[in-house]
């Protein structure tokens, strides 16, 4: 792989004004596979001077020509897909098929979402005696995480686009080629110049100077809840617009009326999947107490069945970090029942899939978002209690609740204090909102939602 030895911004590769550079790690061997220039507040300062300069022709620009273009971007995005995963794999550990299906298929559904909702979206209403005008806020920071590295772009990007704003992106530093490979998709699909740009660089160096930067209007961010807190801060203190996507601690409730066999194994499922770097993933598994030891015992077995299936951790920091969690887990009296905090081979950010029981509600694993293939798995005597469970944490992002009939669990799920929840293994939904209650985050991303993040007000009386 070949790094470009610049930022794309106003539509064109241009050198860095520093030398510094950013090295990519294969998280499967540990060999750098590439280097990217570390941005630095002048490249973000010559970018979000490309992007106002351009968002005056782009929020002119009728709502449907912008849809048709990121419709091109989309179809850029498919002829580009197996280069996309491969990249994902290379530089953040996803194994192929989850490369291909998800980092670089979701994408896909998202920006056709957008093309389709910017025609569609009704960015002018009749109330009364006035008309309000739904007008594109601005310049957007976008403040991109490593964990599912197109994705969160295109959540951002898309519907910034779609709502007549210009954009600059400050991706994570652990994945920076596959932010490189859409800046590219971008310019091939005929995107006007400034209207998307790229700076790569260091969150405390380029991130905070595109927080900061006074041509900025909005800021989103999906990350940590520890750096949104510093960004929404420094946001607030410019009276900036955020968006804010963070942590979460989601509870997956499995209720005695459940198929107990099926929610275990989707929860280990949802939980292991992308090695457990997923905001929204049920790292908390409820059960009653009725069924709690059988649940433990096929928890244990789903788990040892992904053995090396699972891909690495996206960095050293980040392997530490989740074995750190791990060894707290049993020093805090959880029972260890499949995995732990010994590396399962010698080379590679690898973790195995971990699975915890008898872990209570105050135990630092089942309050704290881990980032990894570990699953702690709590009792609970009736729902009142359940509830109290769910609900105990500072996160509100996402859960699950299984039960016997789907109005039974709808009924559990009103109770929850979280931004999504899955009945009975619900299917995600590109055009849902996505966001979270409490700690997890200011705003929403996907559908009608996410547009509208984009978006200001003007009421004109008549």
């Amino acid at each position: 792989m070949k790094a470009h030895d610049g930022m794309y911004i106003d539509g064109a590769w241009r050198p860095a004004v520093g030398r510094d550079t950013i090295a990519v790690v294969n998280p499967a061997d540990e060999q750098e596979i590439d280097r990217v220039p570390a941005g630095t507040a002048e490249d973000v300062d010559t970018a979000v001077r490309a992007a106002r300069a351009a968002l005056p022709g782009w929020a002119a620009t009728p709502p449907a020509e912008r849809g048709a273009l990121i419709g091109a971007l989309r179809d850029v995005l498919v002829a580009r897909q197996d280069e996309i995963a491969e990249t994902v794999t290379a530089e953040m550990g996803s194994p192929p098929p989850f490369a291909q299906k998800v980092q670089a298929g979701l994408p896909v559904l998202v920006a056709g979402s957008y093309a389709e909702l910017a025609a569609e979206y009704a960015f002018e209403e009749k109330v009364g005696n006035s008309v309000v005008h739904h007008e594109p806020v601005g310049v957007v920071g976008a403040i991109t995480p490593w964990n599912y590295p197109l994705h969160q772009i295109v959540a951002k990007v898309a519907p910034a686009l779609a709502a007549g704003c210009t954009v600059v992106l400050k991706p994570a530093e652990d994945t920076p080629l596959t932010a490189q490979l859409f800046a590219e998709a971008v310019d091939q699909a005929g995107i006007p110049a400034g209207v998307f740009n790229l700076v790569t660089g260091l969150g405390p160096v380029a991130g905070q100077a595109l927080a900061e930067h006074e041509g900025v209007d909005l800021v989103s961010f999906t990350g940590s809840t520890a750096v949104g807190r510093r960004i929404a801060a420094t946001a607030g203190a410019a009276i900036k617009k955020v968006a804010l996507e963070l942590g979460g601690k989601s509870a997956n409730v499995i209720l005695p009326s459940a198929d107990l066999d099926r929610a275990v194994a989707v929860g280990v499922a949802n939980v292991m999947s992308n090695s457990g770097q997923t905001c929204s993933a049920w790292t908390r598994m409820l059960v009653h107490t009725s069924q709690y030891e059988r649940a433990v015992e096929l928890a244990a077995e789903a788990a040892g069945r992904y053995g090396d299936r699972i891909g690495p951790l996206v960095s050293a920091k980040q392997r530490e970090r989740v074995r750190g969690y791990i060894e707290k887990g049993v020093a805090e009296g959880a029972r260890l029942v499949a995995g732990g905090a010994e590396p399962p081979c010698e080379q590679g950010y690898f973790v195995s899939p971990t699975v915890f029981a008898d872990v209570t509600p105050e135990m630092t694993v089942a309050q704290e978002e881990i980032f990894g293939p570990v699953l702690t798995i709590l009792r609970y005597e009736d729902e009142d209690d359940a509830v109290r469970i769910a609900n105990g944490t500072v996160y509100g992002l996402a859960g699950a609740v299984w039960a016997g009939e789907e109005a039974e669990a709808v009924t559990f799920a009103r109770r929850l204090d979280t931004g999504q929840v899955d009945i009975n293994g619900g299917r995600f939904n590109p055009r849902a909102p996505f966001g979270g209650y409490k700690q997890s985050g200011v705003g929403r991303e996907l559908g009608t939602h996410g547009l509208a993040e984009y978006l200001q007000t003007k009421s004109l009386q008549f």
